[in-house]
């Protein structure tokens, strides 16, 4: 659908002063932004295992120190694991690249923490290219106990 024939859009972009070249562009293609960020998640397969009293995390980082990798909780129910692989400068004398098939660049994976999950108590842990980190489980509610209400004789 061309929204340019309608005249109300056209009046609106005018107040908003959108650039020429936003007019060409469909309103509904995503921002390179948001591009960027699908395909570092898509590029950066995890596990996900619950156990009885913790989740656990667990995401392939090969080639990455652990000081590189950022681990953060957004929105108190978002977990998120971020980071940049940068390309080793190795620009010797007549060394060439026969090919290149690692990916570098951004990476990053958000998770949907549960309900229970303790925001208190999360560590991260990276060993021999494997990030874990570890969400503790807040305990279940204890179940209230019924009232007993003393009768008196009158």
């Amino acid at each position: 659908m061309d929204f340019g024939r309608f005249p109300i859009i056209s009046i609106l972009e005018d107040m908003l002063e959108v650039p020429e070249e936003q007019h060409e562009k469909s309103r509904n293609t995503p921002s390179r932004a948001y591009m960027r960020d699908q395909k570092a998640m898509a590029a950066t397969p995890a596990d996900v295992v619950e156990h009885p009293d913790a989740y656990a995390f667990v995401v392939d980082m090969p080639g990455i120190k652990g000081d590189e990798i950022k681990v953060q909780v957004e929105n108190d129910n978002v977990l998120v694991v971020s980071g940049e692989r940068k390309r080793e400068n190795k620009e010797n004398e007549g060394v060439k690249f026969v090919r290149m098939e690692r990916r570098m660049g951004k990476f990053m994976r958000k998770f949907q923490l549960p309900e229970n999950a303790d925001l208190e108590k999360i560590s991260a842990c990276c060993n021999d290219g494997v990030l874990k980190v570890t969400v503790a489980k807040l305990p279940p509610p204890e179940p209230k106990k019924p009232k007993t209400i003393q009768v008196q004789v009158a």
